[in-house]
């Protein structure tokens, strides 16, 4: 089991960072305009190319197209995340081998199209979610066969997603926890982030590190 990727959505509908870890299909640079600066700078137009070369992942997380929605009225409980420690400098032989390796193909999406399809099915099953089942119950994941959308949402409007392996357990807990630790820590409570800017997202490097030392330190992350 592992995770893929992890998007954030403010209340406006559009996405405001990215990150990825397991994937075999890398993003494809996005479309002029098609997205916010501060997003995620391996796919922002200016960016040279768009593409890493070194990127690495396991398996395309967006590959299929049917699945099984799970709603529930409860939330998970507060499960608290191990502590972590900085892991140590890859060796040169490490890095050597890791230049090596031969660079994964690119999505046939550019991110912003990626993007609004995640956003489009989270808005589609929420939405089914409430006419279905009334307002007491809340759409938290759907499966598929090859991935596992994980869905958070705050007070505020901001909806926090993850796409993880199919068998992984629920990772809304993960979710809110981003929310609660690094979110606001280096997010809300930074004035130099421009919350719901319209013109801007919302990466740093803090927020960046921090989320991905909690994701890494995850028992579901291989």
């Amino acid at each position: 089991m592992t995770i893929y990727s992890l998007y954030i959505f403010d209340r406006h509908c559009t996405c405001v960072y990215y990150q990825d870890w397991h994937r075999t299909v890398r993003p494809k640079t996005a479309v002029e305009g098609g997205m916010l600066p501060a997003v995620y700078a391996g796919v922002y137009p200016s960016a040279a190319g768009g593409e890493d070369a070194s990127y690495n992942s396991n398996r395309n997380t967006l590959s299929s197209s049917s699945g099984v929605v799970v709603a529930v009225n409860d939330d998970m409980p507060r499960t608290p995340l191990p502590n972590q420690a900085f892991s140590p400098a890859p060796s040169l032989l490490q890095q050597q081998q890791q230049q090596q390796q031969p660079a994964p193909p690119t999505s046939a999406l550019s991110f912003d199209e990626e993007a609004k399809l995640v956003y489009g099915v989270v808005l589609s099953l929420r939405n089914m979610i409430k006419k279905l089942s009334g307002k007491d119950e809340q759409f938290v994941n759907y499966q598929t066969s090859t991935y596992k959308l994980h869905l958070y949402e705050t007070l505020s409007g901001y909806k926090f997603v993850i796409l993880s392996d199919p068998n992984a357990d629920s990772l809304r807990f993960v979710l809110r926890q981003i929310y609660s630790g690094p979110f606001l820590e280096y997010v809300v409570r930074n004035p130099l982030v421009p919350m719901d800017s319209k013109e801007r997202g919302i990466d740093n490097e803090y927020f960046r590190v921090s989320t991905d030392r909690m994701i890494r330190g995850l028992t579901v992350f291989q």
